[in-house]
């Protein structure tokens, strides 16, 4: 019996991924800040960045809801990304 998880498209469980994997690359990218591959985790970010933005486009004719769900997404890798939650003293 194979196992079944709904009326999922097969196409918004991509998304989903994609969506994961962004929020990945933008952790990575932060915790790469201060080493040798610092560059590389900005390129990486930069990537996710403009795959779940083109995604949010996309998944708009799946439906509102389907659309604000890659927006969260980007929105979240947005704010990984830039905000410094580090003491001020460290910025100094």
């Amino acid at each position: 019996m194979p196992f079944s998880i709904g009326n999922l498209s097969p196409v918004l469980c991509g998304v989903g991924i994609v969506q994961v994997l962004g929020v990945v690359a933008a952790i990575a990218s932060r915790l790469a800040e201060g080493t040798p591959r610092e560059t590389l985790g900005h390129w990486l970010c930069l990537v996710a960045l403009s795959a779940v933005g083109g995604l949010c486009g996309f998944c708009l004719q799946y439906g509102p809801d389907s659309g604000a769900m890659c927006a969260v997404t980007f929105t979240v890798m947005t704010m990984i990304a830039i905000v410094d939650v580090r003491p001020s003293i460290e910025r100094q």
